[in-house]
């Protein structure tokens, strides 16, 4: 039995030590590290992507998967529901990050196994939404500089890194209170606030500015 940790760096600011970092501050135990650079998660399915078909070939049952979270897994809904569901029925175990949530295909309760898809279809969901918004915000500021002879207008440059707001995302993750957030990242209660409310923005704001 091994401890996979899968990671998908798709920009230039993220790197694989971060995310490695984060999974072993969470707990984890890592035996091996697999990751695709470059690659988008919002068009490419994990079974496309160079080290995301690898781990259908090597993870076998009573494995652990560990990855940031479910968005990693996937395009869209359908996509992480059966990518989760494919390892599962391999007996491959599922774990993440953000959230701690765990999924594997050991229970034969019918009311556990209920309660289980319910939920990683409510994460499936919550990540292509998460995804769907960022697109849209990042569409809206292209109509805008287009209908301004091409100047783009970023809007207010965000007073917070990258690093800095997947460090708010995974204490939020950990409901650590947002007074120590704040001592350990150097920002302000009211920005972490915004983080928590709409991620999503937080997001889109970074990527104007290519931060």
């Amino acid at each position: 039995m091994q401890t996979v940790f899968y990671a998908r760096v798709s920009t230039a600011d993220q790197t694989i030590a971060h995310q490695e970092k984060q999974a072993k501050d969470a707990g984890f135990s890592i035996d091996r590290v697999i990751a695709d650079h470059g690659v988008s998660g919002v068009s490419t399915r994990l079974g496309e992507r160079p080290e995301g078909k690898r781990l259908f070939d090597m993870l076998r049952a009573g494995d652990v998967l560990v990855v940031r979270w479910v968005d990693r897994l996937g395009r869209n809904y359908a996509d992480v529901t059966e990518t989760i569901r494919e390892f599962m029925r391999r007996g491959v175990v599922i774990k993440t990050i953000i959230n701690r949530m765990t999924f594997d295909g050991a229970t034969t309760d019918p009311m556990q196994q209920a309660v289980r898809d319910a939920l990683i279809g409510f994460m499936a969901a919550s990540a292509q939404a998460q995804a769907e918004a960022t697109k849209e915000a990042q569409k809206a500021g292209i109509e805008h500089a287009q209908a301004n002879g091409g100047k783009a207008y970023k809007g207010r440059k965000p007073s917070f890194a990258r690093a800095q707001m997947e460090a708010v995302r995974d204490m939020l993750a950990q409901d650590i209170g947002i007074s120590v957030i704040a001592k350990e990242t150097g920002l302000s209660r009211q920005t972490i606030y915004r983080m928590k409310d709409d991620p999503s923005e937080a997001e889109a704001a970074l990527r104007k500015w290519d931060l």
